[in-house]
Order: structure tokens, then sequence, then C-alpha cells
């Protein structure tokens, strides 16, 4: 046995030991990264904080579970009767009560439910405590959202699980029973599991304890409780955390101890219980008094809560949750905190002395035989008033006053009433929802497209018509991997619209005037390592030879080379010709001295998953040259020195790749470069944005590294641009919708240098957002303002479509500001939808290069149109301005409601049915090819609306997309033309080289939608 104890203890001293090497080497290994970027700062206070918190909740919750099992152990027998001299205990030892309380049959019930109780709650909270065990980069928001209370609804959605989740039913039953079998063991290693549980979450909640003591305040109240929003946004998140911890810790204190007295004296085996003792009873009302205390405060909370209820037709507080819920809520709250008094007495005073009390106060409302009844059954508290009745009564009081009133007002007296009793309400929803997502500070104006457009027109809207898209993201990369992918390891994952000063063509130059701005494609050539054959597939390879991705491609969206594919401004891969003139790199002229390229290598981007170490005795693959390759060394300003052992020893330990410390290949200056994913790089520093699923590659002559307006060596001018936002689930009253929050602004560009890895955070000043002051309160150091942004950078900013696509939806249905009109949806619209590939798909926003009304030149814009929700015809579009000057604006332009303007879906209809282009179609549609309608672009020009819409022809295999043809669609003309300036002469020329086809006039039936 002795042999076995050393066994076992030395086990647990070398698992203690693992246990601390890793949170050191972890520790130590993560401090290192953060230095190297230039954020320790941000390290140690969230790294502290995370401590004191995990800290704070681990030791309480073991201590409160712990304590209270010991003290239960100690009092579940009968204490020898202290002398005279002895001091007495906390708890008075009183002889336990002569008159049996439970039978076997009753006993088994009661441990039964109280074990499946305690299984539940452990599930519960398992569940919880498994999703915050390790952060998902993939989720464009790191930091977890609050979770979810112990309460009804929840424990009712954790049964349902065990109808589709059998194995979650199975683990249910494992617990229950081991709680009846092996009650100390088991009550013990959950306290284990809940103190270790109940400390990862609250840790995982820093950034809401670190927003609580430094909030910011808004500029308004709500208008029930008159709280000021930051209350709501930053003190409120707190309330909940504690209220879902103290719940929980409560009420398995309550369970365990129940449970442990209700196995007391061998109670199971002899099959009677004889009753709790006077210290038992003390010990479970104290309990019971803190858990009553729990529920007080989560009424109290409640009442807030309201301001997110879904009860009625709007989002938030209705007629029926501030009339009658809230009022109940504080009435429970006040019961809860009276029956929490009471325990507590009989917890610190002799029950005796109350019983008469109680007795006189209910003896009025006792019948004779209804007290007989009750006197002649056995009673768990044979001395007290019954917990079990006090608790009974309170679930009742609670099951009446929090539920069946308040849905018979809403269905009684709200329903057939509800636009006069919730007007008020829906009004308040409006506003809100329109504030959080910024929808109040769109301008809204009349576009009404009487104007005749001209050929003239087409020509002086030059800049415009030259930036149509006719080349859409997916052929273009489906091209690409057929011709540029160069080789298999080599991959674009993206190609991003953005804007370029480039020289004018020459012929159009002149002294005054040599550049235009041109809308581009460009795409990134990174390496995707599972792509290397997999016998190639080497430590040495993975992490010594494979190290980055070369060069990108750039296009512009609106002409075609010959065949019909792409016109590249940058195409193969190589050095700038400028550095080397044996290159194979092809630029154009038109950006040969207007975008500077050096030497494109991707050393983070949105494919680099792998740990690398550079500057050893291997060079690594730079790029392919015909049949050989070049090869190179990194000197950039990235990575962690680990030439010494230590650091090696160290950063194996930390990425569990040991083959790092048997490795011969390094030197005294070998790096590490890690973390050089874009996502995963970015919210590892800042976890508490909500960053953008699309990051895009930017081409300039900028420099990030520290210290500022040092010289990068060698000069690197890629760079990837990630819109973060700032976003909050506990807006009061706003609409989330299908978001996961009701709050967003776009506050934070962030700016990676693919090359040294530099991350910088910058921050837009307006509109003013008091979630972002209140970072910039915490971390002085992690954010600088906009106006510092490398101005060859901040040219490029773009206003990011997720946020553009968020604020389409809420649009949809909260342009409608009069309530009556809002709650009959009379004006609900709708995102129109396309033919894409052959298939139906809603129309996605895009960018244009266009002159909005009103303004005398053109500038970069997003766009996005509408319908109404039950016809197919235009109804408004809604422009994002990209500029630096007008960064931000949005503009509405509804279409007069009498006028008929033909909606995407229309269009679409009228080309397929158009013989002559049908038929074309239907020629190319032979086996081996198929015909692909490209995205339908909304054009806005002057004032008329012009449609245009590419055709690409692929194979069927190895697909290679050509430009075959375009669609031009105006004014009831519509042709398709081998390129747009010939649709557009033959639909707007006064004598086309051929006639255009006209459509019909619209009837009612188009505009229906029939």
């Amino acid at each position: 046995m002795a042999i076995k104890s050393r066994f076992f203890q030395a086990i647990l001293l070398l698992f203690g030991l693992w246990l601390f090497t890793d949170l050191v080497t972890h520790l130590v290994a993560e401090g290192f990264w953060f230095q190297e970027l230039g954020y320790l700062s941000v390290y140690w206070l969230r790294l502290i904080t995370r401590a004191i918190l995990w800290f704070f909740g681990l030791t309480i919750t073991a201590g409160f579970l712990l304590g209270n099992q010991l003290i239960a152990s100690h009092y579940k027998y009968p204490p020898p009767t202290p002398a005279r001299t002895q001091r007495t205990s906390f708890f008075p030892p009183e002889p336990a009560p002569k008159i049996a309380a439970l039978e076997l049959t009753w006993l088994l019930v009661f441990v039964i439910s109280l074990s499946l109780l305690l299984a539940l709650v452990v599930l519960h909270y398992g569940t919880i405590f498994i999703e915050y065990w390790k952060p998902d980069f993939s989720e464009p928001l790191v930091a977890p959202l609050l979770p979810d209370r112990f309460d009804v609804k929840p424990l009712f959605e954790l049964i349902r699980q065990f109808v589709s989740q059998w194995w979650l039913l199975g683990i249910l039953v494992i617990i229950t029973l081991v709680l009846i079998l092996k009650l100390e063991f088991s009550l013990i290693a959950i306290a284990v599991f809940l103190s270790l549980g109940f400390g990862l979450v609250l840790s995982s909640h820093w950034t809401n304890v670190l927003q609580y003591f430094n909030p910011t305040p808004f500029n308004q109240a709500d208008d029930i409780f008159g709280q000021n929003i930051s209350f709501y946004i930053f003190s409120l998140p707190i309330a909940h955390l504690l209220e879902f911890w103290l719940v929980g810790l409560f009420l398995c204190g309550l369970v365990s101890c129940s449970l442990i007295y209700l196995h007391s004296g061998n109670s199971l085996s002899q099959g009677r219980f004889p009753g709790f003792s006077q210290p038992q009873q003390r010990h479970l009302h104290a309990l019971g008094g803190m858990l009553m205390l729990s529920v007080a405060f989560k009424h109290w909370l409640s009442r807030y809560e309201l301001l997110y209820s879904q009860r009625g037709v709007i989002f938030g507080a209705g007629y029926t949750d501030v009339n009658v819920q809230a009022p109940a809520d504080l009435m429970l709250c006040f019961v809860a905190i009276i029956i929490a008094i009471f325990l507590f007495w009989q917890a610190f005073f002799s029950v005796k002395a109350i019983k008469p009390y109680i007795d006189k106060i209910l003896k009025p409302f006792r019948q004779r035989i209804y007290r007989k009844k009750i006197e002649s059954k056995a009673r768990l508290f044979a001395d007290s008033y019954s917990l079990r009745a006090i608790l009974g009564w309170y679930l009742t009081i609670a099951f009446i006053a929090g539920w069946i009133l308040p849905e018979t007002v809403q269905r009684l007296i709200v329903q057939p009433n509800e636009i006069e009793r919730e007007s008020p309400y829906i009004e308040r929803s409006i506003g809100y929802t329109r504030q959080a997502f910024n929808l109040d500070e769109i301008n809204s104006e009349i576009f009404d497209p009487q104007g005749e457009l001209t050929y003239a027109d087409i020509q002086k809207n030059d800049l415009t018509i030259k930036n149509i898209r006719l080349w859409d993201e997916r052929p273009l990369l489906q091209t690409n991997r057929q011709l540029q992918q160069i080789r298999l390891y080599y991959e674009f994952p993206d190609a991003n619209v953005d804007r370029y000063t480039l020289l004018k063509p020459p012929a159009e130059q002149t002294p005054r005037d040599r550049t235009e701005k041109q809308q581009v494609l460009i795409a990134a050539r990174e390496l995707n390592y599972n792509s290397v054959p997999s016998e190639a597939q080497t430590w040495v390879n993975k992490h010594l030879v494979y190290t980055h991705g070369y060069g990108f491609t750039l296009s512009p969206v609106n002409t075609v080379a010959e065949g019909g594919l792409p016109n590249y401004f940058v195409r193969d891969i190589g050095a700038d010709p400028k550095l080397d003139p044996e290159s194979t790199l092809e630029v154009d002229q038109r950006v040969q001295y207007s975008i500077p390229i050096g030497e494109p290598r991707i050393y983070y981007g949105e494919l680099t998953n792998t740990d690398i170490m550079t500057s050893t005795q291997i060079k690594e693959l730079d790029y392919p040259l015909g049949s050989e390759n070049t090869y190179n060394t990194y000197d950039g300003q990235g990575g962690i020195s680990i030439g010494r052992g230590w650091q090696r020893l160290l950063f194996a330990k930390h990425l569990k790749n040991w083959q790092m410390i048997f490795a011969r290949n390094f030197l005294p200056d070998t790096k590490l470069l890690f973390r050089r994913n874009l996502k995963e790089r970015v919210k590892m520093i800042a976890p508490f944005l909500r960053y953008d699923s699309d990051p895009y590659l930017v081409v300039a002559d900028a420099n990030l590294n520290w210290p500022d307006n040092q010289a990068s060596t060698p000069p690197n001018y890629l760079y990837w641009i990630i819109d973060a936002y700032t976003t909050s689930a506990r807006y009061p009253y706003s609409d989330p919708g299908q978001e996961q929050f009701n709050y967003i602004r776009n506050s934070v560009k962030v700016v990676v240098d693919a090359y040294n890895g530099t991350v910088r955070f910058y921050y837009l000043n307006d509109p003013e957002d008091p979630i972002l002051t209140t970072w910039r309160t915490i971390f002085p150091d992690l954010f600088q303002p906009i106006q510092e942004m490398p101005g060859t950078l901040y040219v490029h900013i773009r206003y990011p479509v997720d946020l553009f696509k968020v604020q389409s939806e809420q649009l949809l249905t909260y342009h409608m500001d009069d309530v009556r009109v809002f709650y009959n949806r009379e004006d609900q619209w709708r995102i129109p939808k396309e033919i894409y590939a052959n298939e139906p798909k809603s129309i996605e926003p895009y960018y244009l290069i266009m002159r909005l009304p009103e303004e005398s030149s053109e500038e970069f814009i997003l766009l996005h149109p509408f319908t109404p929700a039950s016809r197919i015809n235009l109804v408004a579009w809604m422009a994002a301005r990209s500029d630096t000057q007008q960064y931000g604006k949005l503009l509405l332009y509804r279409f007069p409601k009498q006028e008929f303007i033909f909606g995407p879906e229309q269009v679409e209809a009228l080309i397929n049915q158009t013989p002559e282009i049908s038929e074309q179609i239907s020629l190319w549609n032979r086996q081996g090819s198929r015909v692909v309608q490209g995205n339908l672009l909304v054009i806005p020009i002057e004032k008329s609306l012009l449609y245009v819409e590419p055709i690409y022809l692929e194979a069927t295999e190895n697909s290679l997309p050509t430009l075959a043809r375009v669609i031009v669609f105006y004014n009831n003309s519509i042709v398709m033309r081998s390129s747009l300036q010939e649709a557009l002469e033959d639909v707007f020329e006064e004598e086309p080289t051929v006639a255009p086809t006209t459509v019909p006039s619209p009837t009612n039936v188009d505009i229906l939608g029939e």
C-alpha cells in the first residue's frame, strides 16, 4: 500500500510539474511574441487581469463548495453532547427529531431527484466551459459572448438536445449514478471541475471587466430606467456574469450538502431518513438564503434585460414588459429578499424562536382537516417551517407572476389592440436600432431617372464607363489559377477590388492631366504548404524551405486581352524589372512608375499557417525561374531570435515542435516566425474587436516598422488592410436581426506588413464611438489616429462590404420610421436577385467609380440596390463613400413610388428571353462548354440607370473563363456585343451598326413580378 501511495504521489507531482512548465513556457513565449510586435504592455495588462480573475473565481468557488462539503461532513452525524466547559461550535448541537421524516421510497425519490438536478447543473455549465477552453480564431470575434444563465429556457434546450445527441443523455445518467453510488468522491470532483470552469469563464471575460472599470458615457439615457447607455454596454455584462456565477455556485452548494445529509447515518442502507438535525437545518437554511439572494439579484437584473425582450412585435421592452413583467420582477426580487432574510434568521438564531409566530400567521389560513393531514405526514424539517414549502411557494408565485400573468396580458390585452398599445415602444425600437447601426446618419434623397441619357452623357462620364467592372472575382481567380499560379504550391485565395491612380494611355494624356483613377482587381500569390507534394512534406521543407509566397497580379476590371482573357497590368513572377533586368515579371508601362513593386515576398498572409525558422544554413525557396528555382534568406525585421539553446527549448515546448531542439541548421541569428496568419495575428493582439472577413492587399511605398521612419531592408511594398469593428450585443432596444450583435461601428483600420509582420491599429475619429474611446483608455499604446497612417495607404481605405451588408439588411425594415407603416410592413424591402453562373443569388454590394448626383467629380463608392418585398422593380439604392474626404458617408436614393424602374430580376428575365441573346447562349452551351452570366451591375449615370452584365464562356473541365460578350440594357433597349464600347455605341448612337432589341413597356404583371 505504501508503494502504491508513493507511486500515486509521484504521478501527481510529475503531472503538476508538467502543468507548471507548460504554463510558464506559454506565458514567456507569448511575452516574446508581443514584445516583437511592440505590444508588451497590452500583453501584461491582459495577463494580469486574467490571472486575478482566474484566481478569484477558482479560490472562491473551491473554497465555498469544498468548505460547505466539509461542514456537511462534520454535521452529517449527530455530535456527542458537549460538556459545560467545552466550547460550542458555530452550529450548536441539538438532539435530532424523533419523528421519522422519510421512508425508503420517498428517500430514493429525493436522492435521485437531487442527483439528477445536480447532474443537469454540471452538464449545463460543462458545455459552457468547453466552449471557453480554446478561442476559435476562425470566428470574426474571438472574445466570448456572455454565457447562458442556469434558467428554465436553457435547461429545456439542454433536455431537448438529448433526443439528437444521445451521448449527452448518457453523460447525464453516468453523473447521476456516480452521485448516488460514490457521493463524496463525485462531489469533490464536481467542486474541482466547477472551480476550474468558473475561473476559466471569469478570466475569459477580462475584456468586460476592463470595460467596466473604464466606461465612457454615451450621450443618451434609456427611456424606461433612465440609465445611461454605457450602463448597458459596460456594467450590465459584469452583473450578468456575476449572476451566472453566483446562482450556479449557491445552487450546487445547496444541492451537494442536501445530498450529503440525506446519505448520512446509512439512511439508504437502513431504508429511512430520521430527519435533519438542528445544525443541518441551519446549514441548509444559510445556503438557501444565499441562493435566494442570488435569485433576487437575478430578478433585479431581469428588469434591465427586458430591454432586449423579443416578446412582442418589436425587439426591446414592449407594453407587457414595461407594465407587467418589470413590476413582477421587482416584486419577485423583494419576495426573494424576504425569504432570504427569513432563512438567514433561522440559520443564525434558534428556529423555535420564530416558529410560533409563523404558526400564528398561518393559523387563519389552515383548515382543521388540512392541518391534521399535514401533521400526520413525516416532515423533513420537524422543528422549522419547511424549506421545501418556502421554495415551493416561491416557485409557484414566480410561475404565476413571472410567466402566466405576462402571457395572459400579452394575449388578451395587448394583441387585440397591438398597434395602440405598442406604438410608443415600436417608435423607440426603430429609433434605437437606427442609432445602433448608424442608419440615422444616412442622407436620403429622391432619385428621379427622368433624364434621357445620350452618347454625349456617356462620353462626359468617361471615367465611370472606363471603370465598369466586367471581370468578377470568381472568373478572374479561376483564370489566375490556370495562368498565373506558376506552381502547385502557389494559390490565389482571394481577389479584391481597389483603385489606384495610374498614367492614362499615351493618347489620352495632356500636359496638365496625365493620370486617372483606375479600378483594379489585385490578387496575392501565396504559398499553401498543404499543396506541396506529399513526398516533399518533410520537416525541413515545412519550416525552413517553403516559407513565403511571392508577388501578385493586378488587372483592370474593364479591359480584355486577346482571346477574352484578363488584361494584366502585373503578371507572372519575379522581382521588379527595374531591380532585375532579367526578371520574368511583366509590368505594364501605365503602372511601372506609379506602383512600387520591389521584391514582393509574402511572409504574412491569409494562407501562411506554418511556423518557420529563417536565417539558417538552408536557403529558402524564393520563386521558380523557368526550370530552376531562386533562393533567398529572410532579412526582415519580423521574428524572434532562437539562436540560444534555452530559447530554442522554450519555443519547442510552446509550439510542440520538438525537432527544433535537434536541428543542426540553425545559426546564432536564426529567428522564429510564428502566428503568421493575418486573422490569427490581429485577433491575438486585440480579440475584443470584430474583424472583417476579407483582408485586402495594397501595394504602396509605406513604412510601419519600429522605430518610426526607420527604413525597411529590403524595401517592402505589400501591406494588408483589415477592417475592424467595435460591436456590442447590449445596446438597448436595438434589433440584432440575424447577427450576434446589435451595435456596430467601423472604428479601426488594421495594417499588417506582409514582409515584416508589423501590425498597426488606426482609429477613426468620426463618428465618435464610446466603445473605442474606452479601449483607447485601457490600451493607450495600441491605437494610433488615422492621421498617422501613411498617406500612400490612407488613400486605399474603403468602406467595408461586411458592414455595408449588415446595414443594408437592417435598412430593409428600418428605413420605415412611421409606426403604422412599420407595424403593417407596408414598405418592406428586400435584396434583389440575379442570375450568376446560371443560378439565382442575392446581389452583393459592389464597388464603382462614379459621379454621384449633385457632385462634380467621380469617386470610389460601394453600392447596393433594393426592391420592394412583394415586387421586383427597383425602389432605391444606397451608396457608401470611400474616398478620404467623404469617407463613411451613406447616401440613400429613393425612386418615386409612382414611377416604374426596372429591377435586376426583370432585366435578367428580359436578357434571357431576348431571341438574339438566348439563341447565342444556347449555341455556346454545347457539350464541353458552358455560359456563365456574371454580376448584373446597376450603374447610376447622370439622372439615369444603366444595366451591364458580362457573359463568360468556360470549359466544363479545367475551366479557363474568357469574357465572351457584354450585355447593356437602357430604356427598353438591350444589346449583346463583343465589348462594352460596341454595346454602348449601339444603344446610344443614332445610327448603330446593328439595331438594338426593343423590349415592350412594362405591364402591371411585370410590375407585380408575377
